[in-house]
């Protein structure tokens, strides 16, 4: 049966396009892999995405049961960031006048999915 688990980060304060960075990095990789690729990487976005990886994992195993279906099963499907809301902000320039700057959040939806192991023996048994 093959699983399909969702999760998502929202309101991170960090721009898109520096987590589109990052996102380009693992998309379509195995979850094991992606997770390994974050942990060694020196960026600040590498943290929260391993994080939402690791919650869709976690969210199939929970739905197939993990006797059925382990991490290393699991590919990330489909990896989005999106805008989300910036929060503005003035800051005390000469003359007493103020300058407006924006600090941007965005929202990260991680798809994973995976064949669980009970399908895969049902195939090779019918093809032996």
């Amino acid at each position: 049966m093959w699983m399909e688990a969702t999760a998502k980060a929202k309101y991170l304060r960090m721009s898109a396009k520096k987590v589109r960075l990052v996102i380009d990095l693992i998309r379509g990789q195995q979850v094991d892999e992606a997770i390994a690729t974050l942990r060694n990487l020196q960026k600040r976005a590498a943290e929260p995405i391993r994080k939402v990886i690791r919650s869709a994992a976690a969210n199939a195993i929970s739905q197939a049961g993990s006797a059925r279906l382990k991490a290393e099963d699991l590919t990330i499907e489909k990896i989005v960031v999106d805008n989300g809301p910036a929060y503005k902000r003035f800051r005390p320039v000469s003359m007493g006048r103020a300058h407006r700057y924006k600090h941007r959040t965005c929202h990260v939806s991680v798809k994973v999915a995976g064949e669980a192991q009970d399908e895969r023996r049902r195939r090779k048994d019918k093809t032996a």
